[in-house]
């Protein structure tokens, strides 16, 4: 059963790297300035060791080589990091509550993102320091100040219960957005750049933005994957996983704070994008099972696919100019976390 296990798997994974390949393709292609598929993959080809010498790319203008290979990859490379790191986060939270309709937004954290990297713009805060912009500065402040506050607050006899702690964080974060919108409407002349932002946008993402969430998700991984027997200890309950050796309230801290940095990282550079860490790992638990050691490094790459696939239809639904991709995500995850709450009864992990 394990070695058919672990073949379904791979196939799994193998087929969504597939999907990421030809999905990134057509990103490539797609704007203002359409390119066809096949001229795009012919583009990346000829710069392949081995193999670039032998493709044929005479019949495409500079200027589109420019736009393949210069101008439109960030945007791609950050759909892809976004989407590991909110599908990370969102397996994470969904692990320790115990709960498969957790994710960053319901604990307050990317509200709490959102409302420092709204201080920076709205503030007009301009800085860059070692890599770290003045936006990502402030949205990794009002993720972390959040989350502290969330936790201090659902804190009671030295111990954090999971259903307090949610309680908490919807609280927490309904009050943070509430001030985000004051600061929205009485703190920035112009306002069309943040509200783009506050709905999650990827155009005219540079490497620079890749830089803000590039580390956090390169460490992210790695670690998530040490904590990945405790959170399937986790998942027979508090009590049983510490008879198991797990200590709870620091396994549970390390991993808050670590979901927390992913979220705030992706706020940073693309906005608010909702519903990824919710769909992400609840369809590849689904494929592969609740244990985390396959499932943390397979929601990550389900959710570049995802936000990949959400970039590229951003792109072409919109009849005169792109929509924002939080509101594509919010399309798509929305009615699935209605049929989450349909079928909560049933849920089980």
């Amino acid at each position: 059963m394990t070695g058919r296990s672990g073949l379904r798997v791979g196939l799994i994974a193998l087929l969504l790297l597939m999907v990421l390949l030809l999905a990134s393709i057509v990103s490539l292609g797609v704007g203002s300035v359409s390119i066809p598929a096949g001229q795009t993959a012919r583009v990346l080809a000829s710069h392949l060791p081995g193999i670039g010498d032998r493709v044929d790319t005479s019949d495409v203008p500079d200027g589109l080589r420019e736009i393949i290979l210069r101008v439109r990859p960030p945007r791609v490379v950050v759909a892809i990091l976004v989407g590991m790191a909110l599908a990370l986060a969102g397996t994470v939270m969904q692990g320790f509550f115990q709960n498969p309709m957790a994710d960053p937004y319901l604990v307050g954290v990317s509200s709490g993102a959102a409302f420092g990297a709204t201080v920076a713009m709205a503030l007009k805060v301009d800085f860059f320091v070692l890599g770290v912009s003045s936006v990502s500065a402030f949205a990794f402040a009002g993720a972390l100040g959040v989350t502290a506050l969330v936790y201090t607050l659902a804190r009671r006899g030295g111990r954090v219960l999971t259903g307090t702690l949610l309680l908490t964080g919807i609280a927490v974060g309904s009050l943070v957005s509430g001030l985000t919108s004051f600061v929205l409407i009485y703190g920035s002349e112009d306002l069309r750049p943040v509200i783009q932002w506050m709905m999650g946008n990827l155009s005219g993402r540079q490497w620079v933005h890749v830089r803000m969430v590039l580390p956090y998700v390169a460490i992210g991984l790695p670690v998530t994957l040490l904590y990945a027997r405790d959170l399937n200890a986790l998942l027979a309950g508090d009590e049983p996983a510490a008879h198991m050796g797990v200590d709870v309230d620091r396994t549970r801290t390390v991993l808050l704070v670590l979901s927390a940095v992913l979220a705030a990282a992706s706020v940073a550079a693309a906005g608010i994008i909702g519903f990824v860490g919710l769909v992400v790992p609840h369809v590849m638990r689904l494929l592969v099972g609740p244990d985390h050691r396959k499932l943390l490094p397979m929601s990550a790459l389900g959710g570049a696919v995802l936000l990949v696939l959400a970039d590229v239809l951003s792109r072409v639904a919109g009849p005169y100019e792109e929509i924002p991709i939080g509101i594509v995500t919010t399309i798509l995850g929305c009615p699935f976390f209605l049929f989450l709450l349909y079928r909560s009864r049933e849920a089980r992990f």
